[in-house]
């Protein structure tokens, strides 16, 4: 056979070098997309939500922390509506976790009395258990104030909501939030007034910005009624705003709030914290927004 010229080599590696370089240029993301593209386009996206976290912690106020539920003026963590063991509830932590489960991996930081300021201390707490889950329910301390003028504002609200969030994320940025809306107090306020013990309970100091004066209708009395309302509204409005702005956050919707507390519901202590039952309907509500499909 007879040897390429000198011509006939230099041609053949410029053509080479043209189909190296072409492939090349498909390998790495050109305008036709090489087979590592394909296998990327293809391959399902990681979830940003699980339904089913092998791990919770709560933060947040007394309602978290079972008060009244068991015992006058007392906590009572077990039936708590997020973290609690006991059957007659069915937390959401048994309810994802299984008893032993919910006893071994879930974690009850919230504190009875606190308000949205305490959240970040209570969030840095819950970091330290790197749960895979973190409910909060704050906001109606905020508004239970000894006068409509103590409630902490809107903008407090929210810039404490957002430090929060941001102390978990510095941390643990894959780990999920489910927020529960503010409880509509007004409507509690509207149930309880008709027990009388429970409006003598009222008068130690159970959120006077609502109950105080339990039967009066005057004017001033509607008045700070309605101006407390307005502010739990605003509340939620607020979680609603700051949970949409990460997308492992979920908020409740508002199904809390529109929760229709009855009788049933409240404590028969003080007529105004859930009671046993209610924390099961709290617990149920929770557990169907964090296994729901996508919001």
């Amino acid at each position: 056979m007879r040897k390429p010229s000198h011509r006939s080599r230099t041609v053949l590696a410029a053509v080479a070098v043209t189909v190296l370089g072409v492939a090349g240029c498909d390998a790495v993301g050109g305008d036709s997309p090489g087979p590592t593209d394909r296998t990327a386009h293809s391959a399902k996206p990681t979830p940003a939500w699980d339904v089913s976290p092998s791990s919770i912690a709560a933060v947040g106020d007394s309602i978290t922390r079972g008060f009244d539920a068991c015992t006058v003026l007392s906590d009572c963590p077990e039936v708590s509506w997020a973290t609690g063991t006991s059957s007659d509830v069915d937390s959401l932590a048994v309810r994802l976790l299984g008893r032993t489960g919910a006893a071994e991996h879930s974690w009850n930081y919230a504190v009875t009395g606190a308000r949205m300021a305490d959240l970040p201390g209570q969030m840095a707490q819950a970091v330290t258990r790197r749960p895979q889950l973190v409910t909060v329910m704050a906001g109606a301390n905020d508004a239970c104030r000894a006068s409509t003028s103590a409630m902490t504002s809107v903008e407090s609200f929210r810039a404490d909501f957002e430090d929060a969030l941001s102390t978990l994320r510095q941390s643990l940025p894959k780990t999920q939030v489910y927020v529960a809306s503010v409880p509509n107090l007004k409507r509690l306020w509207s149930e309880g007034r008709t027990n009388p013990l429970g409006k003598q309970v009222w008068k130690l100091g159970i959120c006077p910005s609502m109950l105080s004066d339990a039967d009066s209708f005057g004017s001033a009395a509607t008045l700070r009624r309605d101006t407390v309302q307005k502010r739990v509204e605003a509340y939620n409005k607020v979680l609603k705003e700051v949970c949409a702005k990460d997308r492992r956050c979920r908020f409740d919707g508002g199904a809390v709030h529109d929760y229709r507390f009855g009788t049933d519901q409240l404590s028969k202590w003080d007529w105004f914290h859930p009671s046993v039952n209610g924390q099961a309907r709290l617990a149920e509500i929770a557990y169907r927004k964090v296994t729901a499909g996508k919001t």
